[in-house]
């Protein structure tokens, strides 16, 4: 009977590929072969393996061995993960609203959103998971927790932490339709500039970005920050309309070019735009990505906006999702896109590769030079090059070691235990003896750290070693090993702007949430200062773009 069903389904896919026309007799009996070659390896397995298979999971990784083999972006969702796949395309999934992060054997809140089930119902960052309905989460990883607090809309769940200072509470958490936004916020900064933060392409991006911008300019808004920073991507037709609220109707934003015919299309701006004349920055990053590079490579191009921040990520690539059956999806990339001027931003080459080889990334010699509307040089194969490159700031290796194993937000919650109010996000600073008492704490915790500027010299000292020179030079390595060795005391105090910034941006979330959070970044955000900067000449503005 099974043979049989195999056979007919062989025979169906046989049916198809002869009826399809596009496919080549010989690449359709390749296709056929390898199938009934597969078929039949999954059969033997079946009736002979010595243990008794686990089918689906063997299935599974067979698809992801296979997939892994294209690109990372081809990816199929079995029908067990189809949360996943409904998040990243909606923003929404059935949950409490909370992030967890894993500290040690154990997890914890990390932040509640504000608004949502976790936050209304008392939960606090800095709150240990000790249980979910019961199930001990002690030594469970992330997924396994994350798993646990998401579920169905309206199903409530007894939710076990241990709160410092409070010992162990037992709250019950009603799971709501949880919504990530995807703009996290808006509002007016100085001068009449806007400012949108744009985290995802979902759905409802370019309506959530429309409302803000139609806000802001109710009340006075004259110029616009638009940040994509950090932003991977999402649905690409969302990037076109965004681009429309900027440009005039019928302009081509995006082309894309596929092996299939029906994949080659033109995708204009169909509307009238709402903010034409408006002067634009746009901010990316190296975390901007695919959607984000379609929305700055396209207003560059177009000469439209000034484009500010690192060169974003080089994703050129455009995916579609079919439905499979059993509930299941698989999302393949069908094309690469091309910005107006013509240029592909795509970075890696995942096609030409050998066997379990990394990508590379495009050779310089095959790179292109494109035009933007007004004439101005801009290159395909390495993402969007920024019209005005801000560095970022170096993190001290002291620095990232209390922000890596939690001390910083450890801090944070024992701060907010003792401190029921703060000043408004944006304005809160620590005192001198407030950071004092930090360092005090610091230096109680059990932890090492060596600088870089150490470690290399000690791979000279080996170096010397082997070579027969150390003797000659053992007094000046001793005096400089002295130097170089960290001091937690000494470096605390070296690079406290930095810790500092660090610290109490994360008490601010403690109080104001993700909004908090933004607005406290706001004043050290080099990228966002300079875009502030070229807002308010006109000469600068107006030279970038050659007008």
């Amino acid at each position: 009977m099974i043979k049989t069903k195999r056979l007919i389904l062989l025979s169906s896919i046989a049916f198809l590929f002869n009826a399809t026309t596009s496919w080549t007799q010989s690449n359709g009996f390749e296709v056929l072969k390898n199938l009934e070659i597969m078929d039949q390896i999954y059969e033997h397995l079946d009736l002979y393996f010595v243990d008794e298979p686990q089918n689906g999971k063997l299935s599974k990784t067979g698809i992801d061995a296979m997939l892994k083999e294209l690109d990372p972006y081809t990816v199929y969702y079995h029908e067990s993960n189809i949360e996943d796949y409904r998040l990243m395309t909606t923003g929404q999934y059935g949950g409490v609203g909370a992030l967890v992060r894993r500290m040690g054997d154990d997890t914890f809140f990390a932040e509640p959103y504000e608004g949502n089930p976790a936050q209304k119902s008392g939960i606090k960052a800095g709150d240990k998971i000790v249980s979910i309905d019961g199930k001990n989460m002690h030594k469970k990883s992330t997924d396994e927790v994350s798993s646990a607090l998401k579920g169905p809309k309206g199903t409530t769940i007894k939710v076990e932490v241990d709160r410092k200072g409070e010992g162990i509470k037992v709250i019950d958490i009603t799971r709501d339709e949880i919504k990530i936004p995807d703009v996290p916020y808006s509002g007016i900064l100085e001068n009449k500039i806007g400012y949108v933060k744009l985290n995802s392409f979902t759905q409802t991006a370019a309506s959530d970005v429309k409302s803000a911008i139609e806000k802001m300019k109710g009340e006075g808004m004259e110029k616009l920050i638009l940040d994509l920073r950090g932003n991977g991507g999402g649905l690409l037709i969302e990037a076109v309309k965004i681009v429309n609220f900027f440009v005039p109707q019928n302009t081509v934003v995006v082309t894309t070019k596929g092996r299939v015919k029906e994949e080659n299309r033109v995708y204009k701006t169909l509307e009238e735009p709402i903010t034409e004349n408006i002067k634009l920055v746009v901010l990316i990053d190296d975390g901007s990505a695919s959607a984000s590079e379609i929305v700055a490579g396209s207003l560059q191009d177009l000469d439209r906006a000034v484009v500010i921040g690192q060169t974003s990520y080089g994703k050129g690539l455009v995916q579609r999702t079919y439905d499979l059956k059993y509930g299941s999806k698989v999302k393949i990339t069908i094309a690469k896109y091309y910005t107006p001027s013509g240029r592909c931003v795509q970075r890696l080459e995942y096609y030409d590769k050998e066997n379990g080889s990394k990508p590379k990334e495009v050779p310089d010699s095959l790179l292109k030079t494109f035009q933007t509307k007004g004439g101005r040089k801009v290159i395909d194969g390495r993402g969007i090059e920024p019209d005005i490159a801000t560095d970022l700031e170096d993190l001290s290796r002291l620095a990232g070691m209390l922000l890596t194993g939690n001390h910083i937000f450890n801090y944070a919650t024992d701060y907010a235990i003792k401190n029921k109010t703060i000043a408004e996000a944006g304005t809160f600073k620590l005192s001198d003896a407030e950071f004092n008492e930090f360092k005090a704490y610091v230096l109680a915790q059990d932890f090492k750290y060596n600088t870089a500027s150490e470690e290399m010299l000690k791979k000279v000292k080996e170096t010397a070693e082997k070579e027969g020179y150390f003797e000659d030079v053992k007094s000046e390595y001793d005096q400089m090993l002295t130097k170089l060795t960290p001091s937690k005391e000494r470096d605390l105090d070296k690079f406290k702007t930095e810790i500092s910034e660090m610290l109490e941006n994360e008490i601010v979330s403690r109080y104001y949430f993700q909004k908090g959070r933004t607005l406290d970044s706001f004043r050290y955000d080099r990228a966002l200062n300079k875009a502030k900067s070229v807002l308010k000449s006109d000469t600068e503005y107006n030279g970038v773009l050659k007008k």
